[in-house]
């Protein structure tokens, strides 16, 4: 029995583990967006998919020895893959789209060993059940997620920082080899150690005497409480880190409490019924209470942007218990286990269908976070469903029919106030979703007055606001005041060149072109093609602006890796997003990088701002390893459309350090100990946490 509760155990942990591992490979790739995280849940869940339906098919068309053979060969195949690292090779050119390349780069560099893993769960649980029919063989699937939950859990505080993201790879390869071994041993003693009279999975072979065969509403409410559960995971994450705050490791609340939920209700103990600790009469009515609630609070405006306090409680309560009601029903419903493969196949057909749904279609269909409203809304319609499919025991038929009409009554009520809010507001110009995210153009009024302002917004982070006020147009705002450490290194050069070339990694709205002179030029990297749209089309700087302007789309690292020296007076790093910080442009790699593209005496400049995160020092500890001093310019304007910044200027050029360090917004930039340098080998967020 060992052998079948370790191989579990090791299988999921890894299973869970890679997947930070290899994304982290890939993310500098292709700027350092969540839509990269996204894509990988998506490739992910679709060989998860593919490896319930092998283990299906194994376990019901082959015999037990040919199960031990074949399977003990691919796992052997498998090991060819190892390490896990990405090859240079599937680097993106400046016109590649990402969400193909990036699916097959983890198709190459690890498919067929997490393939493998996925199979594991409902092999060896098969295997077990084989071997001792009358054990509690979904406690297995308990195990299998609170192993999931330790990787999780211990990868940000324990693995990622004590551990190169290389090392991490080759350790990960060499406890698979581990896992290799054990699944080869499981596979032949359950071969070896069938009971006989145990449950029989071949599809030839008739259901035992007095075990129920799962009928079609039985697998039509697998699917759909599995899709939902994976909806409700995609859609609130992206709501809590996107709409609600957006905080470092915010993303890992919603993963437990996804994972949490799975291994309460498929914890089967003596003491606890076919749910687990799931109980519909509890379940239910709280669900419904909390959707009234959310929903009624996404209407009113407090449990929406950035109302942290109130809104991420209310929304993590909320998955927790829907969560809860999705796989208690799943596990009320679960078959004998002679149907097990059957039942964890159509597991992962709905959560692979919610990861499609959420992570492709979504972004393709609807122009906001409709998914988020719309995932509230089937909610109360599947309960409702299921009350009606498969009534509780406990109550009479009187009692829940009206309690169903009080579901549908609420639903409706729910359905309407989501409507009436998802329409578009007044001052609302755009709406536009890609790849990337969401992006809105708003504006505070029409009249144009000396008050009236236009906004960028990167979910709910401004990336820049202008004045409509023709005669404001102009004016350099927000972050880039003339006393920010941007603006006087540009003022710096202008003073002593007749005109200067500035790169920009990260366009906004374009606010920095408003310093610009006819003589002078601007070369802008930016990540997102339509941010380029919005802002000629939406904003005034860049058509106003009197210099020469020209574009690259794709990610400013990579873009100016590919490009000769372009010999620039000052680089502006300015390419955050949403408050979250892309590791791979604050790296020593990434310094050399900028250093090759401006002058000798040339300047980069860091918008090292931030509420929560303090890169100061990092970026001093990088500067020092180039052999550059790094300058800390902390601006703190008293005027109302000014904001408090914090910029770092990294140069050799010694006329500007001094001039820099002569201000009184000059700042000595702190020692942090133990603060170990980022490359793009390894990189620690928890070291800059404030």
């Amino acid at each position: 029995m060992i052998y079948f509760s370790v191989t579990i155990f090791t299988s999921a942990f890894l299973l869970f583990m890679v997947q930070p591992i290899i994304a982290k490979q890939i993310l500098p790739w292709f700027g350092g967006s969540s839509a990269v995280w996204t894509t990988c849940m998506v490739f992910f869940q679709m060989i998860l998919l593919l490896g319930y339906w092998y283990a299906d098919f194994v376990v019901r068309k082959l015999s037990n020895r040919t199960q031990a053979i074949f399977h003990s060969v691919i796992v052997v195949i498998s090991l060819i893959c190892l390490p896990i690292i990405a090859s240079d090779v599937w680097k993106p050119t400046a016109d590649t789209e990402p969400s193909t390349r990036i699916l097959l780069l983890l198709l190459v560099t690890v498919g067929l060993p997490y393939l493998l893993l996925s199979t594991t769960g409902p092999l060896v649980q098969a295997w077990f059940a084989r071997c001792y029919p009358k054990a509690k063989v979904y406690r297995l699937f308990a195990l299998s997620n609170f192993a999931s939950l330790l990787s999780l859990l211990a990868y940000p505080p324990l693995i990622e920082p004590h551990i190169d993201l290389h090392s991490q790879a080759w350790l990960w390869s060499s406890v698979y080899v581990v896992y290799a071994l054990l699944i080869i041993v499981s596979a032949w003693h359950s071969n070896r150690h069938q009971v006989v009279g145990g449950p029989s999975y071949s599809s030839a072979t008739p259901s035992g005497i007095g075990v129920k065969a799962p009928t079609k509403q039985d697998y039509t409410l697998w699917l759909l409480l599995a899709t939902l559960g994976s909806v409700l995971l995609l859609s609130f994450t992206n709501h809590i880190t996107q709409n609600i705050a957006s905080v470092p490791f915010l993303w890992i609340v919603p993963l437990v409490l996804y994972l949490v939920t799975f291994i309460l209700v498929f914890d089967v103990g003596s003491s606890r019924g076919k749910s687990g600790w799931y109980s519909r009469s509890v379940f239910i009515p709280l669900l419904f209470a909390l959707l009234v609630i959310t929903t009624y609070g996404i209407y009113d405006g407090y449990a929406s942007t950035m109302n942290i306090y109130l809104a991420l409680p209310l929304f993590c309560i909320l998955l927790f218990v829907a969560c809860m009601f999705c796989h208690g029903e799943l596990a009320a419903l679960r078959p004998d286990s002679q149907f097990i493969t059957q039942f964890y196949l159509c597991l992962s057909i709905g959560g692979a269908a919610g990861g499609l749904m959420v992570g492709l279609l979504a972004p393709l269909v609807f122009n906001t976070f409709a998914e988020l409203p719309l995932a509230l809304i089937s909610c109360g319609l599947l309960a409702i469903f299921v009350m009606w499919k498969a009534p509780s025991l406990g109550i009479t038929a009187k009692a829940n029919t009206a309690f169903m009409g009080c579901a549908v009554a609420l639903t409706c009520s729910m359905s309407w106030l989501l409507w009436q809010e998802s329409k578009t507001s007044e001052g609302t110009l755009l709406q536009h979703r890609d790849f990337y995210g969401t992006l809105r153009v708003a504006e505070s009024d029409k009249n144009m007055t000396p008050e009236s302002v236009r906004d960028l917004y990167h979910g709910v982070i401004s990336h820049g606001w202008e004045h409509t006020y023709e005669p404001l147009r102009s004016k350099p705002v927000s972050y880039f005041g003339p006393d920010t450490g941007i603006a006087k290194t540009i003022t710096f050069y202008q003073k002593d060149e007749p005109s200067i070339r500035i790169g920009i990694l990260g366009l906004g709205i374009g606010i920095l072109t408003a310093y610009g002179r006819e003589a002078d030029s601007f070369r802008i990297y930016e990540l997102v093609p339509a941010v380029i749209d919005i802002a000629k089309k939406y904003f005034w700087y860049l058509t106003s602006s009197k210099s020469k302007i020209d574009y690259l789309v794709g990610d400013g690292r990579l873009s100016l890796e590919r490009e000769p020296s372009n010999q620039f007076h000052m680089l502006s790093v300015d390419a955050f997003s949403s408050d979250s910080i892309p590791m791979h442009l604050m790296t020593v790699e990434a310094l050399q990088s900028y250093k090759k593209q401006i002058r000798d005496d040339g300047a980069i400049v860091y918008n090292v701002t931030n509420r929560l995160i303090n890169l100061a020092p990092m970026v001093k500890l990088i500067a020092e390893q180039e052999g550059m001093e790094a300058v800390l310019i902390a601006n703190r304007p008293s005027e109302p459309d000014l904001y408090r910044t914090d910029f770092v200027v990294v140069t050799q050029n010694k006329k500007l350090i001094a001039e820099l360090k002569k201000g009184q917004d000059y700042k000595p930039i702190e020692t942090l100990p133990k603060l170990k340098v980022w490359t793009d080998n390894y990189n620690n967020l928890f070291d800059v946490l404030r």
